[in-house]
């Protein structure tokens, strides 16, 4: 029992003189503080998911809004002269509680309209004098270059989810929310209406769809009326991951049997959102 207690003994000490030597100065370079959470991994320290996160929330501050922005093509805009009866339709259809508002031309970004702003225009029952440009916000405009770590301490000192992203020539490259941010640090974060099935394939136009990772193979052949394998995988996010052959980065492309999937959300870990191009007939 003894030796059992000091082979036990033994083992925490050498895994906290590990960690005591590696910190013994202040760490070097990020690869001492790698080292030293895998070791608090393996000795049950921290759990997997604490470890994710602390490699997430590094990993951030390498990055730019560049790479986690939703592009211009794929942004959800409201035009300024729309009616009230023109938006509605859209917000309900998008499910965002945030929209950019557009003058004459995406580069003119006149604020972010709340939806639920407009909760008291729905109940006015005379909407002849709607004005969007009373309901708007400041929009949050920043370089593509602006790291994600300053973005999120900013998101949070100026109380802002969503910053535009702007090109060197000052036009609109994206768009980038807090959220967006944060998934980087904990992974998808999803909500009631990412959790609804008949949402996993949406449409941008009849050959362009944002398709989710987790779309089952056998919905997707149901829908595109074509037959992907799924002998070895039950989601599309696994046969793109098998064409990768590795863990893909944002806006990699690959091409099954003709649709071609570019990653349009993904982390260290995982995909989470594709972009699906069809086949030219």
């Amino acid at each position: 029992m003894s030796e059992d207690r000091s082979g036990s003994d033994h083992a925490d000490r050498s895994w906290i003189d590990k960690i005591a030597l590696l910190f013994s100065s202040e760490p070097r370079n990020r690869r001492d503080l790698e080292d030293v959470l895998t070791l608090a991994v393996e000795n049950e320290v921290i759990d997997q998911d604490a470890h994710s996160i602390m490699e997430g929330a590094m990993q951030v501050s390498d990055m730019q809004a560049r790479d986690i922005m939703i592009p211009r093509s794929q942004m959800v805009y409201i035009k300024a002269d729309g009616t009230l009866e023109d938006i509605l339709p859209q917000i309900i259809r998008s499910a965002h509680s945030r929209y950019p508002v557009i003058g004459d031309s995406p580069d003119v970004i006149l604020g972010i309209l709340l939806a639920k702003d407009l909760l008291p225009q729905i109940l006015n029952l005379d909407n002849g004098n709607f004005r969007i440009e009373e309901l708007l916000r400041p929009a949050m405009v920043v370089p593509e270059s602006k790291r994600l770590n300053v973005l999120l301490r900013e998101f949070r000192e100026n109380r802002n989810h969503m910053a535009i992203v702007i090109d060197e020539y000052g036009g609109v490259a994206g768009l980038v929310t807090i959220e967006d941010v944060l998934e980087e640090i904990v992974g998808e974060i999803e909500d009631e209406t990412d959790a609804q099935a008949d949402r996993y394939i949406q449409m941008i136009n009849p050959n362009d769809y944002m398709v989710k990772a987790l779309t089952p193979i056998e919905e997707f052949n149901t829908y595109f009326s074509c037959k992907l394998s799924d002998d070895d995988f039950d989601t599309i996010g696994g046969l793109v991951m098998q064409a990768f052959g590795h863990m893909p980065a944002r806006h990699e492309v690959t091409t099954i049997d003709d649709f071609r999937f570019e990653v349009i959300k993904a982390d260290q870990r995982k995909i989470y959102t594709l972009r699906l191009q069809l086949p030219k007939t």
